[in-house]
This record gives structure tokens, sequence and C-alpha cells, in this order.
């Protein structure tokens, strides 16, 4: 359990029930990307080696930013920004936490392949939005968690990640949160299973002032190929993209 929440339980006991409240935050999933066939190839205790080298790397980030391990189910990660603790910069903390994992993660890649393991690349996917945070679950057992329609946004984001091959995708409102901490490019409006209108998504790409000057040329024909692909210009959208690189 995070020292946050148990900090937080110290000074309110109270909160050891079941029950929950609304509120807006920002969750954070992420995966490795075809962990599964990898592990076929793997003997348990590599498996096991990777597995706790890599959370632990991403899990130490997570926690120096001020957010909260939710959950790990095999090589995922769930974590949430915003409680026990009142975060007003939730988002940016999200954002910014997910670009230090990929950036430790490429260390943590070079490492495993002078020990004999796989290069690992993993996928992340960041809302912002309300959702039901408390205990919930059992009398005997309980979590302290979130749930509800933002959180699942999160996590198809990052599942949508493979179809786009970016390494984090955001949403419109995590974005417009995050906004003076980051760098993105607008990807698309993604329509999501369950939601009538579509989600604006963006890839998170650095922090501010972050990006080279190519970079941040290629971000500007990327923008300017979107609108012209919009406008159904075709020709010119393809030129554009083209000039990507």
């Amino acid at each position: 359990m995070s020292d946050l929440l148990v900090q937080d339980l110290l000074k309110h006991p109270e909160k050891l029930r079941l029950g929950g409240e609304k509120r807006v935050l920002t969750v954070f999933f992420s995966d490795l990307a075809g962990f599964t066939s990898m592990s076929e190839k793997l003997t348990p205790e590599e498996v096991v080696t990777l597995l706790n080298r890599y959370l632990t790397a991403m899990t130490d980030i997570i926690l120096a930013s001020g957010g909260i391990i939710d959950k790990y189910e095999g090589d995922a990660i769930m974590a949430f920004w915003g409680a026990p603790l009142p975060q007003e910069d939730h988002a940016a903390r999200g954002c910014l936490a997910a670009l230090e994992n990929q950036a430790r993660l490429l260390e943590l890649r070079e490492e495993f392949i002078r020990t004999g393991l796989p290069p690992v690349h993993a996928r992340i996917g960041i809302n912002t939005g309300e959702m039901i945070i408390g205990n919930l679950g059992s009398s005997q057992r309980f979590d302290f968690t979130v749930i509800g329609d933002s959180v699942n946004l999160a996590s198809r984001l990052e599942g949508a990640g493979k179809e786009y091959g970016t390494a984090i995708l955001i949403s419109e409102e995590t974005y417009r949160r995050a906004q003076p901490a980051v760098e993105v490019r607008e990807l698309d409006l993604l329509q999501v299973k369950g939601k009538q209108l579509p989600v604006r998504i963006y890839e998170l790409m650095a922090k501010k002032g972050g990006l080279d000057p190519g970079q941040r040329r290629a971000g500007e024909l990327f923008a300017e190929g979107l609108a012209l692909y919009r406008k159904q210009d075709w020709d010119e959208a393809v030129r554009r993209f083209q000039q990507m690189h």
C-alpha cells in the first residue's frame, strides 16, 4: 500500500469502510507489448526477474510523482493521481510520470539485453475525468480503487496505442489540464465503445520545451496533414505526411 494512503488512513481511520465518492482524477494504464508470447520463451525464473525489475522501476517513478498504484495485473500497471490527497496538477503529474517511465524503460531495455533478457516495450493510456473512488469490494476484503467510464477510457487508450504505434496516448481532457507541462500531437478522433461522441486523442511526446527542431517541424507537418485529411483533400494530406520522413 502506498505511503500516502497509509498516512491518510492513520489520520482518518473512519475511511476504512466500504463506500465511494465521485472525484475528478487522472488514471493511468500501462502494458508490455507482446509479453504473453515473449514469456513463453523464458524460464519462470527469467519471467519473474524481468517483471520484478520492470515493475519496481516503473513504480518508483509513479510513487515519486505522488501517484497511487491501484493494482498490478501480470505485466500491467494501473495507477491514479489526485487522491487520497488532492492534487490540482494531477493530469500533469500523470503525464510527466509516463514520460519518465518510457525514458527509464529505454535504459532497462539495454540492461535486459546485456543480461540475456528480451527487450521490452510498453504502451500507456491516460485519461482525466470524473470517476468513483473509494473502498470497493466485500466486507471481508476490499481495495481502495477507482471505477467508471473515465477509468475504462484510459484502459482503451492503452490498447489503442497498438493500432496507432504510439508509446503514450492521452485524452483531450488530460491534455487540456496538462497543456502547460507537455508537448503533444493530435492524432485522431477515436470512437470508443459505449460513447456516442468520438474522443479526441493525443500522442504525448515530451515535457514542455523538450522537442528538438526536427520533431517540432514533423509535428507541424502532421497537424497540417491531419487538417487536410479532415477536409478530404487526400492528395495534399498524403504529401504533408510524406514530408515528415
